[in-house]
């Protein structure tokens, strides 16, 4: 486990070169322009929704491991030929290899991290992966920042090689890791009489069979249409409608943007472990439920920024203030999600099919992030109240979804640390009724 996630924080720490500059990269560095600067953006998530629904089932039969290597190797030769495209031709298929790899690891690496924690110490797995990547990102930015100059392409290369390299260190470090065998895996634990948590057919090894297992499972399927809400709601309008907004409506300098992303990596990367001890023990449906109205406060915050000085309650200062906490109530909530919707994605999936479950919930989130600036960036930049009170409604949205799923899991699967006093084990078997949780004692 430790290795895995030293290979993550590496990787995040490789990614936070590059993203940032990304957009500057192909736009006036290499003088391609916005247009084909969001199509570079495009390639990225259209690549990833290519390869995601083949990924799990390959993580499946063939375990995360190769899958995981695979990908560190694409998106090493996707950011050596980002480093040195000069062109269309060059820049948007090193694009499409490097949002493929990067796409695929997600996946792969939540398998690997499930296989090697127990159902006791999955939650801070899950934190902690999430921790490390939050900080390799605010480091390697921050370092990334000191190296570029617009005037000289060659330090965005110097970027790209050095994301690349991060990628095969992830690979090496990842090989050498000795997996448990999946047949090791205990069987999730649960306790009899709520919900349909433990009625999704095993599927076997048939990706049909095991996708329409996927789909009858209904907690599955609300857990994914509350993932959409999620990052509809949240990432899909960091960088696209929420700082269009920011801009246009709350007069924010392109310079607080910055401070703004700041204080969400800092909120999560000093908050992840205080918060994680307060919500471990508590009810994941819960926990989810109140990042729905942490999210709310946030969008009222810059509904705040961007419409009050304009009504005459308070000055540009207030405004700016505002609209940071807004970035910062956002991490805040993502800090309570990193230990809850994770290893409950795991906590659903029979045992073989985890890769399947994590690559499904991974497709879900490219199809949110794909959809939000789509959204949200002409509504930021010109509907700015209209803009505000959607997202209120959908983190709203959020708070509701949650608790309907509740309903659906058993007490274990929503409180996981009941499993210490539980001798109730459920297995996923084939069942023609998928409301039905088959139970059995040891």
């Amino acid at each position: 486990m430790r290795r895995i996630q030293a290979g993550n924080a590496l990787s995040a720490f490789g990614l936070g070169f590059t993203v940032p500059y990304l957009y500057v990269y192909v736009a006036q560095v290499r003088g391609l322009g916005a247009g084909t600067a969001g199509a570079v953006l495009a390639v990225f998530a259209l690549a990833a929704l290519v390869v995601l629904p083949f990924t799990g089932r390959v993580i499946d039969r063939r375990g995360p491991l190769p899958v995981l290597v695979g990908g560190a190797v694409a998106a090493a030769v996707g950011a050596l030929a980002m480093g040195v495209a000069e062109n269309v031709p060059a820049v948007l298929p090193a694009a499409a290899l490097l949002g493929a790899g990067t796409a695929v690891m997600q996946p792969a690496l939540a398998t690997m991290i499930v296989w090697c924690s127990g159902a006791d110490s999955r939650t801070r797995a899950f934190a902690t992966q999430f921790f490390l990547s939050n900080l390799g990102l605010g480091v390697g930015g921050l370092i990334g920042g000191q190296i570029v100059d617009e005037s000289r392409p060659g330090s965005f290369t110097l970027l790209f090689s050095v994301e690349a390299v991060m990628f095969l260190v992830l690979a090496a470090v990842a090989l050498t890791v000795r997996l448990p065998r999946p047949a090791r895996l205990t069987a999730a634990v649960s306790l009899p009489g709520a919900g349909d948590g433990g009625g999704a057919a095993d599927g076997g090894g048939d990706g049909g069979g095991g996708l329409r297992a996927l789909l009858r499972h209904r907690a599955m399927v609300q857990l994914c249409g509350l993932g959409f809400v999620m990052f509809f709601a949240c990432y899909g309008q960091f960088e696209s409608g929420l700082a269009a907004y920011g801009t246009e409506a709350a007069g924010i300098d392109p310079a607080t943007l910055g401070i703004a992303l700041a204080a969400n990596t800092a909120v999560i990367v000093i908050a992840q472990f205080a918060i994680l001890r307060l919500v471990e023990r508590r009810r994941r449906s819960r926990v989810i439920a109140l990042v729905g109205l942490v999210w709310t406060a946030a969008w009222l915050l810059a509904g705040y920024a961007g419409l009050g000085p304009g009504l005459g309650l308070g000055g540009q200062d207030l405004a700016t203030v505002a609209f940071v906490s807004t970035y910062a109530l956002f991490g805040l909530g993502e800090a309570m999600l990193s230990p809850t919707v994770a290893p409950l994605v795991a906590d659903l999936a029979p045992p073989s099919m985890i890769g399947r479950y994590n690559s499904v919930f991974a497709l879900v989130k490219q199809l949110a992030l794909a959809v939000g600036p789509a959204v949200g960036g002409p509504m930021g930049a010109a509907l700015h109240g209209p803009y505000v009170v959607t997202f209120v409604v959908f983190s709203l949205g959020v708070t509701v979804l949650a608790l309907r799923l509740g309903r659906r899991l058993t007490p274990v699967q929503d409180q996981p640390f009941l499993a210490a006093g539980s001798r109730v084990v459920a297995r996923h078997l084939p069942d023609p009724d998928p409301d039905t949780t088959k139970a059995v004692s040891p």
